[in-house]
């Protein structure tokens, strides 16, 4: 199986959801992966909500417990130069991998990455510690369920 790896397009599926306060309806991602989820599978099971998925990365991030729980596919966390370093480990170990994806400017592995998903990364952060994590956990821990 070939290796997900690039910087994907997102769509909002929700744009009510709270995690989502401020995004685009269109935002990038990066993904470095073998494993996929399924949409059917998530959309057949009632515990859970899609919140957002890629035409060309798939699901990217769902919802469980009214938002106490969040599965996320891609890597909104990573460095400008981490599919770079990865992409080029991978050529070490002698893997048969293509370049990142949507990275480099023309596919070109000798440019610098173009950096999308910054402000989106940070958006999703904060928002996940402001509106799930500050105003609903509640100060009394013997009121978590």
């Amino acid at each position: 199986e070939k290796k997900l790896s690039g910087v994907y397009k997102h769509r909002v599926s929700d744009a009510s959801c709270p995690i989502f306060r401020g995004f685009d309806d269109e935002f990038f991602v990066p993904h470095s992966r073998y494993t996929t989820l399924r949409r059917e599978d998530i959309l057949a099971n009632p515990e859970l909500t899609l919140l957002s998925e890629s035409d060309q990365a798939g699901v990217y991030m769902v919802m469980a417990r009214n938002g106490r729980e969040f599965f996320i596919s891609g890597h909104s966390e990573y460095a400008p130069d981490t599919l770079h370093n990865e992409y080029v480990r991978d050529i070490n170990k002698g893997l048969e991998i293509d370049p990142p994806c949507n990275y480099y400017p023309n596919d070109d592995v000798n440019q610098k990455p173009i950096v999308k998903w910054r402000a989106h990364a940070n958006l999703l952060f904060n928002n996940w510690l402001n509106y799930y994590v500050y105003q609903e956990t509640p100060y009394d821990i013997s009121q978590i369920k």
